[in-house]
């Protein structure tokens, strides 16, 4: 019984902390509608501040329960203004942009702030003292509880109390309220959402400041905080229903309970049982335990989709001036070859996800998934069974295949938010996957050695990643003129009509779905082709913007988006990171930069500026 007790205590304890960053994330999420992927960063923030504050700078304050509670506050003070100043920088310049875009602009933010934060506080951890007063534990039985972690616990309540009196009882909380129901009919009324909006995105991020500076006595601050605990914060939110603070309490105190039993009993599958958890729910709950049906949020620009050039003729002058450029690259050496070869395998995945985005509006944010199904699958096929490189593709993409056809047909019943925290959900227990089962992929070590391409045949499969790259990009474009592709369009922008009209929804979404994860899966295998070598990175968060940034920087609705996002992004990534120790951090200003002055995609930049300008037919008219 001293056992399971522990364990629950435990997992309130983490709950505690999950709420803060839960209810801070959709706070910003009711009101803006932005779907804030840094909101992890404001959690180290706080924790970074803190901690060298209490270290560095003052250590006798760490001598004190008072100093240390006010250091504490100054961290998520110091989240706070930070998160002021992106909303005046950054967000407020999203809050027309549909959710993919906050995202993958979010995801910018995250990696500036990351860097930013490794420049002013250094690389290396920082162990705060313990809180006094609270250095003791509580005899239960024949095991011990810390006081601390007993105290956070009662915090979690007391601020789900304070904010439920604050959305209740003051002006603020009404207005918030009304936000989060009906913002059009807010404006409506003459309230300016301007100061609202901050005050929210303030707020949000004072709780998550709040919530890492809180860690401080339990673990030691350092640059992966943020990571670590903003992808199990999303699946708070999402389990708990957006917009929903009674929701985020509830989802909190059901992952903290699973984790903590989950690390005692299946330490190896915590990961996989948190997210199982979130998929349950939503299967039985599509919108979360306590969710709401929200007003629609901001949509795409457009939804017509762009084959530039129109004629065949033009099609193919184009594609020999790629093939050309391609050839170049192979002429000026290794290091250009190496370059091309994974901006064109980038493409590919590109294409797969821009199929499924553009045509059919599925957004996956865990498209990596089936890139690492194809990775894996062609590595152990080599490695196991000795297969050249045409089975070991093929095997690859058997296996993404297998698992699109198994899970889709559930995925697709989801859309927008919570489409991509499920294919999230699905990339990460990939990852945990890959990273622990040792003996089948060697967790960590990955699989080396890969002889899949030889010095030989490199030239012969250089040619082939060109061949497939504008293959790609061609049947992407013919699957835009065909009937499924108007019926993808059809389902895409009234879903409702188009199943009055006797087309198969499901069906349709599923198929599409299923065919774009054997694309990516295709990508996977070759890039275990290309580099010799496979890692559960191949299954990361990280991989997975790639893809979105891909489709996103060259344009969603382009047909050569791809092909001008990859290129942008492998280049800027290869040049950044010449000698450059914070380039991550100017890639993340860079992907800022172009989600706010070109959320069309830089080919889209011109058409974006007729529509505006009424020369072109309004955005769902048809091709």
């Amino acid at each position: 019984m001293s056992f399971v007790t522990i364990q629950a205590l435990n997992g309130l304890s983490y709950a505690s902390t999950l709420f803060l960053m839960a209810a801070g994330l959709t706070l910003i999420f009711g009101v803006t509608r932005i779907v804030n992927f840094a909101h992890g960063s404001f959690f180290m923030l706080g924790a970074l501040f803190s901690a060298h504050w209490l270290v560095d700078w003052f250590p006798l304050w760490s001598e004190s329960a008072w100093l240390y509670a006010a250091a504490m506050l100054l961290g998520a003070a110091c989240a706070a203004l930070t998160g002021a100043a992106a909303e005046f920088l950054l967000l407020r310049r999203l809050y027309g942009a549909p959710e993919l875009y906050q995202l993958v602009a979010t995801f910018g933010l995250s990696l500036a702030l990351h860097d930013a934060m490794r420049w002013a506080f250094g690389p290396d951890e920082v162990f705060a003292p313990r809180f006094p007063g609270l250095k003791g534990a509580i005899a239960l039985g024949g095991e011990y509880f810390p006081e601390y972690q007993a105290f956070t616990i009662a915090l979690g309540p007391l601020v789900w109390l304070g904010l439920h009196l604050l959305l209740t009882r003051t002006a603020f909380g009404t207005r918030v309220r009304a936000a989060t129901q009906d913002r059009g009919m807010l404006s409506a009324l003459g309230i300016n959402p301007a100061p609202l909006m901050l005050g929210t995105v303030v707020l949000g991020c004072a709780l998550a400041g709040l919530g890492g500076a809180l860690q401080l006595p339990r673990e030691p601050a350092h640059l992966q905080m943020d990571v670590n605990v903003v992808v199990e914060t999303f699946v708070v939110v999402v389990t708990g229903g957006l917009g929903s603070i009674a929701g985020a309490f509830l989802a909190a105190l059901l992952i903290g309970l699973v984790h903590a039993f989950g690390i005692s009993l299946m330490p190896q599958a915590t990961l996989v049982l948190v997210f199982v958890t979130m998929a349950l729910v939503l299967a039985v709950r599509p919108q979360g335990l306590l969710g709401k049906a929200l007003d629609a949020g901001p949509q795409e620009v457009a939804h017509r989709f762009h084959r530039l050039p129109a004629t065949r003729t033009g099609f193919l002058l184009l594609s020999a001036g790629f093939a050309g450029v391609a050839a170049l690259a192979w002429v000026a050496g290794s290091y250009w070859q190496s370059l091309v070869s994974d901006a064109l395998i980038l493409l590919i995945l590109g294409v797969s996800l821009q199929a499924m985005m553009a045509l059919g509006g599925l957004v996956s944010f865990g498209h990596a998934a089936y890139f690492a199904l194809g990775a894996y699958g062609a590595a152990l096929a080599h490695t196991a069974w000795g297969w050249s490189l045409p089975g070991a593709l093929a095997v690859g993409c058997a296996a993404a295949l297998a698992v699109a056809a198994a899970l889709g047909g559930v995925l697709v019943r989801s859309a927008g938010v919570y489409l991509a925290m499920l294919s999230l959900a699905l990339a990460q227990v990939l990852w945990a996957a890959a990273s622990q089962w040792v003996a089948l992929t060697g967790g960590d070590n990955g699989l080396i050695g890969l002889n899949l391409v030889g010095d030989d045949t490199r030239p012969l499969f250089y040619a082939l990643l060109v061949g497939l790259a504008l293959l790609s990009i061609a049947v992407l474009g013919r699957l835009s003129r065909s009937t499924l592709g108007a019926a993808l369009q059809a389902v895409r922008d009234a879903p409702q009509r188009a199943a009055a009209s006797g087309l198969p929804v499901h069906w349709i979404k599923y198929r599409i779905y299923v065919e774009s994860a054997t694309l990516a899966g295709l990508a996977g295998g070759l890039f275990a082709a290309h580099q010799g070598a496979v890692f559960p990175s191949v299954a990361s968060v990280s991989m997975s913007v790639d893809a979105l940034l891909v489709i996103l920087l060259g344009g969603v609705h382009q047909l050569w988006g791809s092909a001008a996002g990859a290129a942008i992004l492998v280049w800027a990534a290869a040049e950044l990171g010449r000698g450059f120790d914070y380039w991550r951090g100017a890639l993340g200003l860079l992907v800022m930069v172009i989600m706010v002055a070109a959320p069309c995609g830089l080919l889209g930049l011109r058409w974006a500026t007729l529509v505006r300008r009424g020369r072109v037919p309004v955005p769902g008219a048809q091709p």
